[in-house]
């Protein structure tokens, strides 16, 4: 398994905290308890992300956004196609 640094929460600049906390905004609810925790509450897909804030924060606002109740798609749109991204990149979650 790879080792990434990540910055722990409890050491996050505003920064850091800002775009993790902007993130979990856009998120469906379901989305609130990672799959794979850190022992500080976000998760590792996240965390491996948390040396560069900016980055952390537009990557995964872009998947926010794209899951957003607003769009034409229905929920279980959003979530057939992301299952079978998920599915085609060999992702376990």
């Amino acid at each position: 398994m790879t080792w990434i640094r990540t910055v722990p929460m409890s050491d996050a600049s505003e920064e850091l905290t800002r775009a993790v906390e902007e993130q979990r905004k856009l998120y469906p609810a379901e989305y609130a308890d990672p799959v794979h925790p850190t022992g500080d509450g976000t998760s590792d897909i996240v965390a491996s992300h948390s040396l560069i804030p900016a980055a952390l924060h537009h990557a995964f606002s872009t998947f926010g956004v794209l899951m957003s109740p607003d769009l034409p798609l229905t929920r279980r749109q959003h979530e057939m196609i992301t299952t079978r991204v998920s599915a085609l990149n060999r992702c376990h979650y």
